[in-house]
């Protein structure tokens, strides 16, 4: 059913399973979306061989592990190339966390600007305060990229489904920044534990990239009540 349609980065679907398809109003803060988008950026380059993280069995705090070129070769994408030339140009090599922290600035925007131009988004205008302010939304051009990737989800967590290096890695993401809710499914809780489980069984560098994220979005929501 979904074998014509390209996959996505992970930072796309993730931007995308982190609106509402009818308004286009995120379901998170902007900024949180954007962290865990920062880890699937460096996530689909661990995938691609791109990155690596030093080794993390020594005594290094959660986060604090560095990230290094393993083969420095672009993948075609214009942000995820920037991610690998962020680390290139970096001395020393970045942290884990300070990374996720550094490149999620702009990364919000950034993804829009990408999805935009590439026709998955469409900007619109819409008017607010009884028709005294215009604000412009971006709706997706056609809800099937996000329903295909919560169907992978979904499936996943059923067990109807493998679980493939990148539908494992969404859905850790997707579980730190509390996104199951928004799949469509009844019994979030239980499969927020199934997804999170799933997850847990990956790469030991995509755990610690999400448990980056996690650890980050955290310091956002403590920083927002100082």
């Amino acid at each position: 059913m979904t074998a014509s349609i390209p996959q996505l980065p992970l930072r796309d679907e993730l931007f995308l399973l982190g609106h509402n398809d009818d308004t286009g109003h995120p379901h998170i803060h902007r900024q949180a979306l954007a962290l865990g988008m920062a880890g699937a950026v460096l996530t689909d380059l661990f995938l691609a061989a791109r990155i690596a993280l030093d080794d993390s069995e020594d005594a290094r705090p959660a986060g604090e592990q560095r990230i290094r070129l393993h083969r420095d070769r672009p993948v075609g994408d214009l942000i995820a190339d920037t991610a690998i030339a962020s680390v290139r140009y970096a001395n020393p090599a970045p942290t884990l966390r300070g990374w996720l922290t550094w490149f999620a600035v702009d990364l919000y925007e950034r993804t829009r600007a990408g999805l935009h131009a590439g026709g998955i988004l469409h900007r619109t205008s819409r008017r607010r305060l009884g028709g005294l302010a215009r604000t412009d939304v971006y709706l997706a051009t056609d809800s099937k990229w996000a329903v295909v990737a919560r169907s992978r989800l979904r499936y996943l967590a059923a067990g109807r489904e493998p679980p493939d290096n990148h539908t494992a890695a969404l859905a850790g993401l997707v579980t730190v920044l509390n996104l199951t809710a928004h799949l469509y499914l009844d019994d979030t809780n239980a499969v927020t534990g199934q997804l999170r489980a799933i997850a847990e069984q990956h790469h030991r560098p995509v755990r610690d990239i999400t448990s980056a994220v996690d650890a980050a979005v955290g310091d956002l929501a403590t920083a927002a009540y100082r």
